[in-house]
């Protein structure tokens, strides 16, 4: 005797749940999602608090300034227009014409930070700001010849190198940091008094590397 059996009946499948799909797509942007805020809204704290560079970075940036504004001359007399200079990485110090140790001190770690930079040592120029009308010693000038030596008045210099010092502190504002200026003509960074030789150089040379101007 044979049974018939009747067809099985097909079992309704469960539609799938599209959760696992968000999760991964939210997985996915969590990263653009949190660099984003952390760029565009830094009230938010998430941006890291070290700074990778030794030099404090000039807020906001400064131009420099005009001719007229700022002039210059070399020690023989003859005018000299920064913008002439244009294009090029500017490492900057100030001090009287006599140059005591520690005006020595700042242009021998420009001279080697410059010397040290390798295929890239034309990118970058040298200024010591003289800030009298004294005479540099021979001495001087020999052992640092590549160096533009600038007179410069020391009142309109403070206004572009240390506009927030006062008048009684801006002999000092002006004798004891050096700067960086970018190829644009903007001054940008600020190395502290007995800045340490090797973090100077190595500031500069990262400037240089990442850098495509100048």
């Amino acid at each position: 005797m044979v049974v018939s059996s009747s067809p099985a009946t097909p079992q309704h499948r469960k539609p799938r749940s599209a959760w696992p799909l968000f999760l991964i797509v939210a997985m996915c942007l969590a990263p653009v999602v949190f660099a984003l805020l952390a760029y565009y809204v830094p009230s938010l704290g998430l941006r890291p608090q070290e700074s990778t560079n030794y030099g404090a970075l000039v807020q906001p940036q400064r131009p420099i300034p005009s001719a007229e504004a700022l002039p210059l001359t070399t020690p023989d007399g003859q005018p000299f227009d920064l913008a002439s200079l244009h294009g090029k990485w500017l490492l900057v110090s100030a001090d009287a014409s006599a140059c005591p140790e520690s005006c020595v001190k700042k242009l021998f770690i420009l001279r080697n930070s410059h010397a040290s930079q390798g295929k890239n040592v034309e990118r970058l120029a040298r200024i010591w700001f003289l800030t009298d009308k004294g005479t540099v010693p021979d001495k001087i000038l020999e052992a640092y010849k590549g160096t533009h030596m600038l007179q410069a008045d020391p009142d309109k210099l403070a206004a572009f190198l240390a506009p927030q010092a006062s008048p009684a502190e801006r002999e000092a504002a002006l004798k004891a940091p050096m700067w960086i200026i970018d190829p644009l003509g903007n001054l940008m960074m600020q190395f502290p008094a007995d800045a340490d030789p090797i973090s100077v150089r190595d500031d500069i040379s990262k400037l240089i590397r990442n850098s495509r101007i100048g």
